[in-house]
């Protein structure tokens, strides 16, 4: 195979996956991964790290040991920059926690380059949103709630201990599937924080965990009946809900909505809408209102003939006129649509003469290492089928399996890969430091 060179930029999900894969083709030097994370967690399991029931140190796939295995090339550090015209990245340098430089800056030269970088939290413009929540979408984001959360469970149980009141405020915005994990992944590892360390702390009363949502019902994209198990569910784990509410403000002290109502808080999460990350917008590149870098059906940007987008940073079209939505299941279609794309090109024929076209394969939604919910459908069911309990838990845990096996090459060791994170999950344990 002739010498021809990937970059691709992101080690989310997508990014990863389409590394992992093309690294196993044609090498370390012709496939580079860009990230400026050392490890990889999938990120629908951000909100367990946030709850402390997910170790991120054990969870974390290592991108050193990752691209060894795989047989590309990893390159730690930001993106800063893009030269169109002499088709090179520019990459940051590495600096330690005294701004001492480790690493100095890079410039990588690409024939392919793709970007996936993900998303980041849209807060519209409410104000407060930016400087007094938090957002889960790295894994530093995810360990900061956690550490922040211990740090108001032990002053509220030093409280409680000196005979006053201990109460833990948390206010979720967004009812989306990110916002109705982390409610439910709080509430049980509330529990289990008050069984150690927290002996005074009582996880329903003291723990106050509130979820607000704009539309009339929680997981407003997905089918009504998923919505109405979801809720019921998390009412039955004395999680408070309240639909129809339009964040208006947000201040150190408490959320308040457009009608006047006042929730107050200790910690908010927000988890009400994303958006492309900023640095798109620099590149010279073309992209949509929202920030997302604008690609054909093929996946390529417009007005490009050699740089892909894939993922949540991509605003990409469908054959109905709409858009394919920001869910892994995308991005994993993505990856695999860019696979054989970019392996004819880099063998010097033309990329397959077929567009990428979307299959909705239904959702599941998580409600604790007991439960979850969803529906299924697309090519393998003629309607919507709903899910729910344990049946639908399994096939959440198969999800994750699922991209263990893109990103490790083979199913006996993503197996054995999962088997390991299901152990940790059966022990009622919850990170205390």
């Amino acid at each position: 195979m002739p010498q021809h060179r990937i970059v691709i930029v992101g080690g989310g999900a997508g990014g990863l996956e389409l590394a992992c894969k093309l690294g196993r083709r044609m090498g370390a030097e012709q496939v580079t991964l860009v990230d400026q994370q050392l490890f990889h967690i999938w990120k629908p399991s951000l909100h367990e790290v946030a709850a402390g029931t997910l170790d991120i140190h054990q969870e974390g796939l290592s991108y050193e040991m990752l691209a060894h295995d795989n047989g590309f090339t990893f390159c730690l550090g930001a993106m800063t920059g893009l030269d169109l015209a002499g088709k090179w990245l520019g990459v940051a340098p590495v600096v330690d926690e005294q701004g001492e430089e480790l690493v100095p800056a890079r410039q990588l030269p690409f024939d392919q380059l793709v970007f996936a970088v993900g998303s980041t939290a849209n807060h519209y413009n409410v104000p407060g949103a930016a400087e007094f929540t938090l957002s889960l979408n790295r894994p530093a984001d995810a360990e900061h709630f956690r550490l922040r959360m211990l740090k108001l469970l032990t002053s509220a149980d030093l409280r409680k201990s000196a005979g006053g009141e201990g109460q833990v405020r948390i206010v979720i915005i967004g009812g989306g599937a990110t916002g109705v994990e982390l409610a439910a992944e709080l509430r049980e590892a509330s529990v289990v924080h008050s069984r150690y360390g927290f002996r005074r702390i009582d996880p329903r009363r003291d723990v106050q965990i509130t979820l607000l949502e704009g539309a009339d019902r929680i997981l407003a994209p997905l089918p009504g009946k998923v919505s109405v198990a979801a809720a019921q569910l998390l009412n039955e784990r004395h999680v408070n809900i309240e639909v129809n509410c339009k964040v208006a403000r947000i201040t150190p002290q408490q959320v308040e909505d457009a009608a006047g109502r006042v929730f107050a808080s200790d910690l908010v999460v927000w988890a009400a809408g994303i958006k492309a990350p900023d640095v798109l917008a620099t590149l010279g590149l073309a992209t949509s209102r929202s920030g997302q870098l604008q690609v054909s059906d093929r996946l390529l940007v417009q007005g490009q003939s050699d740089i892909y987008a894939l993922g949540d940073c991509a605003a990409c079209p469908t054959a109905e006129g709409g858009w394919v939505p920001p869910r892994a299941q995308a991005a994993h279609q993505q990856a695999s649509y860019l696979v054989a794309a970019l392996t004819r090109r880099a063998q010097g024929q033309p990329a397959p003469d077929r567009p990428y076209v979307y299959k909705d394969h239904g959702s599941l939604v998580s409600l604790g290492t007991q439960s979850s919910v969803g529906n299924l459908m697309g090519n393998l069911f003629r309607s919507t089928w709903f899910v729910q309990g344990l049946l639908a838990r399994t096939m959440y845990v198969s999800l994750h399996l699922m991209h263990h096996q893109a990103v490790l090459g083979t199913l006996r060791t993503a197996v054995l890969a999962l088997a390991r994170f299901l152990v940790k999950r059966a022990t009622p344990l919850v990170k205390l430091h």
